[in-house]
């Protein structure tokens, strides 16, 4: 069974940058689509983006375009989100999962089979 681990979370100004790193471990993800979604306190855990199991495609929230990219190494077993020009309200826990289906790249939580313990995620005005 595959396990995830991610870090790098951490306090940041608002307009700042992170960049977080998912490392798997008990099993290959070369073969999984994965995802980044986000919980803040009170909310639903919340869509950010995805990537295919070969790193081609992706997909973002809206609300993340051209301030976040995920990026994959296979041969690492890892997965990164870069996150650029952060905004208050994206504060949340963030956390890494993976779907089976490789080709899936899912939007959706209930899609996805495995998830980390995630990592805290805090932009201050």
């Amino acid at each position: 069974q595959v396990q995830l681990v991610e870090s790098g979370g951490g306090l940041v100004q608002a307009g700042g940058s992170l960049r977080l790193s998912c490392a798997a471990s008990g099993g290959t993800i070369s073969s999984y689509a994965m995802g980044w979604f986000r919980q803040a306190p009170g909310q639903e855990r919340e869509f950010v983006d995805t990537i295919s199991w070969n790193g081609y495609s992706t997909r973002y929230a809206d609300s993340v375009k051209g301030r976040f990219t995920i990026s994959r190494d296979n041969a690492r077993n890892t997965v990164d989100l870069q996150m650029n020009s952060l905004k208050p309200e994206e504060t949340a826990v963030y956390y890494c999962e993976a779907d089976q289906l490789g080709y899936r790249y899912s939007n959706f939580a209930r899609d996805y089979d495995y998830w980390g313990q995630g990592t805290q995620v805090t932009a201050s005005s």
